[in-house]
């Protein structure tokens, strides 16, 4: 949803959701100064917390505008009313005159006993006593005109202090970005001076994702060659492309795939430091990295959790990528990558959130970070797509 159809409420919730993303953002960066080295880690989560405070930016321009919209209706509101109460104090001010015109009870009298029957008497009785009863209600239209004036000018200035206070947090959020960017700049500048420090951690990078990807597809083999061959009558032989699975298995599975954008995150807490896909360098022109899932920073000492209830088929190691856990669900496959140690065995039964491991934190840099792949029998899926918002 753009921010032009966003309510008040939307608004609100998403600004507070940003404040805490950037909260947390400072927070895994604040554990990085305590390296001197100048990582991707830093660039990359900088570079995270400068694209929240720019949708941080964006959701603040959204609500001043929907309260200038809410001022302009206020305004529009106000004299609307202010006719209506002009337009009543004059009918009321005629009333008083022509009361006073007739303000006496002999007056009155008179116009009655001086109809010409009984139902004319009886018609200028009612009369009196709905003129009447209509004066008291212009007198309380008039008062309740004047509270609904008041009301809407109350609005009005709670409105425009809003604006004040609003246009006062968008210059100090713009001023923090500008910072971040020069900051960002700085970063980037000093990461260039070590393209053979980078081209080799993104070399042994590779190495440890091919390496990965070569034991998950191994893991992938030797499941399917479970029902490889299938005795049919004739004694036909079929080759089977995807896993064997039992009814529980086939069930677990439709409810993997009923959850697609539901699964909590692998983590309790953290950002989303890489993508999945084929993305450009950073830093090196020219060159493009490709993650087969995501990368979540987190906070040291978090515990990897399972997304979805599952068995645990494979536990390995894997170099620069440490202790991994594979958990089945069904046809899928979750992979838990980046372990410093295992709190579960192969063939242990998972649910939802229970934890698999603490994620390893880089002594060097500081650095917190789980690798997570999801797969569907053979093929990779983007698991950005799987996991809730």
């Amino acid at each position: 949803m753009i921010y032009a159809q966003k309510d008040k409420s939307e608004l609100r919730q998403e600004k507070q959701k940003l404040e805490k993303e950037i909260e947390h953002t400072s927070k895994l960066l604040d554990n990085t100064k305590q390296s001197k080295k100048t990582s991707l880690n830093k660039l990359v989560l900088n570079n995270k917390k400068i694209q929240k405070r720019q949708q941080l930016i964006r959701n603040i321009e959204a609500e001043i505008k929907r309260i200038n919209n809410s001022i302009v209706a206020n305004q529009k509101r106000i004299s609307v009313l202010q006719k209506k109460l002009e337009k009543l104090k004059n009918e009321y001010a005629q009333m008083i005159r022509a009361a006073q015109q007739n303000r006496n009870d002999i007056t009155r009298l008179m116009y009655i006993f001086g109809s010409e029957d009984f139902n004319q008497a009886l018609r200028r009785m009612r009369y009196f006593r709905q003129y009447s009863r209509y004066r008291h209600e212009q007198t309380e239209m008039i008062k309740s005109t004047q509270d609904s004036i008041s009301q809407k000018n109350e609005e009005l200035r709670d409105m425009r202090k809003t604006k004040i206070s609003l246009k006062s947090r968008q210059e100090m959020e713009k001023k923090n970005l500008v910072n971040e960017k020069i900051e960002q700049n700085r970063a980037v500048q000093r990461l260039a001076d070590k393209e053979k420090e980078l081209l080799a951690e993104l070399r042994r990078k590779e190495r440890a994702a091919k390496e990965l990807q070569s034991a998950i597809e191994r893991v992938i083999a030797a499941e399917i060659k479970k029902s490889e061959e299938v005795e049919r009558p004739a004694d036909e032989k079929v080759i089977k492309r995807t896993f064997e699975m039992t009814p529980e298995q086939a069930q677990l599975s439709d409810n993997f795939s009923a959850n697609r954008g539901k699964l909590p995150w692998p983590t309790a807490k953290g950002i989303i430091s890489g993508t999945y896909g084929e993305h450009p360098h950073p830093v090196l022109k020219y060159i493009k990295t490709r993650n087969n899932g995501i990368d979540i920073i987190t906070s040291p000492d978090t515990r990897a959790r399972a997304v979805f209830d599952g068995t645990v088929t494979n536990i390995m190691s894997v170099p620069n990528l440490n202790r991994v856990v594979i958990i089945r669900h069904g046809e899928y496959l979750t992979v838990y990558s980046n372990l410093e140690n295992v709190s579960v065995e192969i063939g242990q039964s998972i649910k939802t959130k229970d934890p698999i491991g603490s994620v390893f934190t880089d002594p060097d840099t500081n650095k917190t970070e789980l690798h997570f792949e999801l797969w569907k029998g053979k093929n990779l899926q983007n698991p950005s797509r799987w996991l809730a918002d």
